[in-house]
């Protein structure tokens, strides 16, 4: 049976989140309208409003669309509140009945929000490969566009295939628990609007992958993807570089991603986009000199990044449990999910009284006091005191032109500052490394305001 009424036949799906701009959104509607069967009438009128689903208030109240040839309409209902969940109804008025409560049905549009849209990319730790039970369970307002191209309440996993359109970030196997729910649930929280998540990400993935200077097929597909949902984001959730830990990739890795940044940044017409990073987690595999010497330069590139690309930010992630040889536990995961939205809403929403971030080495000073040598490690982003929970643990390695030097102890001797104390003199350029390897010591010094350990470092220079 044909349907009569006003019949929508563009527009958003259920569930979808739509990027707000300056607190506000819009959306499009278009499709046809039948009388069939509703008796004589001299003039037909199609309507639109929007609806909250918490109480029934119209947000926004009726608006006529514009009435086209061959029984179509069409209307875009701008100032939309950020805000929702919202229901967006149609309705078909006949020959001006005032009376708009009896006016003839329309399709309607459910659980959409007006929020911020977050990418997520990267590879398989933002694709979530946490494994085990957690809670951590869904809630209204954190939607999720799904592989398959629909819109849908954010539930784990969150990039599985199932009717995939996207075949260029299809698992190979099926993933698990991901950061970003909660990330989601705290923003939502303190941000009071909807947010949506846009998974892109893929295990295994390299950063050529992501690079359109080099291969850019995920570059490719992610910006598609960002294009089916209105092409403006609030910003990119991105976690990778496992896959680049070779001599020849770790080198460049920091220019490279630089590039990538710049690229996502042009494309989206958004020079100042957020991008928000997770250095990287250990790996437990058997590892070699050079694969340890690797992992120290990715990670001390991710470390750079946030110093050197405005807008780009890191969080730690080495006290984060594991769940396999290489992917981030669920309980790993809520850290950096939350690690992550208090980036998000320090630097991003601008909220005040939020420990952000994880201290960083700014300065390491060769101390000659004594017989024996010493250097002072002094770091930024200290929001208490630092806090050795490992003060025999082999954090940190200082190597010269002989090749390492022995570090006979560490200790903390300021709220900022620990201080290696060598077993020999430095002969010429000495530089300093602290938890580079691929699974260096689980003891790292933690900064008492924030509870987050210092990030990881690689190459620092003795001066």
């Amino acid at each position: 049976m044909r349907q009569v009424g006003a019949i929508i036949q563009k527009g958003p799906q259920h569930w979808a989140i739509i990027q707000q701009e300056n607190g506000f959104g819009s959306v499009t509607l278009s499709g046809n309208w039948s009388a069939d069967g509703l008796g004589i009438f001299k003039s037909a009128q199609v309507y639109a409003r929007v609806v909250s689903e918490e109480d029934a208030r119209e947000i926004v109240s009726w608006h006529p669309a514009s009435m086209l040839a061959e029984q179509a309409w069409e209307i875009t209902l701008d100032s939309i509140p950020a805000g929702g969940l919202y229901r967006l109804e149609t309705c078909l008025q006949l020959d001006d009945n005032p009376a708009m409560e009896w006016a003839n049905r329309g399709d309607m549009i459910n659980h959409i929000g007006i929020g911020d849209l977050w990418v997520i990319a990267g590879q398989s730790n933002a694709a979530g490969y946490g494994k085990g039970p957690f809670q951590d369970s869904p809630q209204l307002g954190i939607h999720l566009l799904r592989n398959s191209g629909q819109w849908d309440l954010a539930t784990h996993p969150f990039n599985e295939s199932t009717a995939s359109i996207h075949f260029e970030n299809r698992e190979a196997a099926n993933p698990g628990h991901s950061p970003f729910l909660a990330f989601g649930k705290m923003i939502q929280k303190a941000a009071g609007i909807p947010i949506g998540l846009v998974q892109t990400s893929l295990g295994g993935s390299p950063l050529k992958a992501w690079n359109p200077d080099e291969d850019g097929v995920l570059h490719r597909n992610m910006i598609n993807i960002i294009q089916s949902v209105g092409g403006k984001v609030r910003g990119i959730l991105w976690y990778q570089g496992c896959s680049d830990c070779s001599p020849a990739d770790s080198v460049s890795y920091l220019e490279r991603f630089s590039n990538t940044v710049q690229h996502w940044r042009r494309e989206l017409k958004d020079a100042s986009l957020p991008i928000l990073t997770v250095q990287l987690n250990r790996c437990t595999d058997v590892a070699s000199i050079e694969a340890n010497h690797s992992w120290g330069r990715v990670r001390e590139a991710q470390r750079q990044a946030a110093l050197t690309i405005p807008e780009v930010y890191v969080i730690p992630a080495l006290d984060c449990s594991l769940s396999d040889g290489i992917h981030n536990s669920p309980a790993g995961n809520m850290i950096i999910g939350e690690r992550m939205g208090k980036v998000a809403l320090a630097h991003v929403y601008k909220r005040e009284g939020i420990y952000a971030e994880a201290p960083c080495l700014t300065s390491a000073a060769l101390i000659e006091e004594d017989a024996l040598p010493s250097i002072r490690l002094e770091f930024a982003n200290v929001n208490g005191y630092l806090l050795a929970i490992g003060p025999i643990s082999k954090v940190f390695t200082v190597e010269d032109a002989r090749g390492e030097v022995e570090i006979s102890s560490w200790q903390i001797t300021a709220r900022n500052e620990i201080t290696l104390k060598l077993a020999r003199a430095v002969e010429g350029d000495a530089f300093v490394h602290g938890a580079y390897e691929m699974n260096p010591s689980s003891f790292l010094p933690l900064d008492s305001g924030s509870y987050m350990p210092t990030l990881a470092f690689y190459g620092q220079q003795v001066i």
